[in-house]
Parts: C-alpha cells; sequence; structure tokens
C-alpha cells in the first residue's frame, strides 16, 4: 500500500491528516494536536 495523495486540515489546535492510495482507499486518518507538532516556537 503506497500513499498517492495527504490531505491536511489545519485548525486552531487539532490537525485533521488522511492519506489515500492510488484506488482510493483511505490508507489513515489521523487527529493531531498542535501542541505535539510544534517545538515551543
Amino acid at each position: 500500500m503506497q500513499v498517492t495523495t495527504i490531505g491536511l486540515d489545519l485548525a486552531k489546535n487539532i490537525f485533521q491528516v488522511h492519506g489515500i492510495t492510488a484506488d482510493g482507499t483511505v490508507a489513515f486518518n489521523r487527529s493531531l494536536m498542535r501542541h505535539k507538532l510544534t517545538k515551543g516556537t
């Protein structure tokens, strides 16, 4: 399974990230909190 498209929904505190394969199958769908992605800057 190879992800061909990555989508990123930018919100104030929580980002929604999803990956889709070439045939349209959802490979992953995750919520990520902003403070875990940044280095405190």
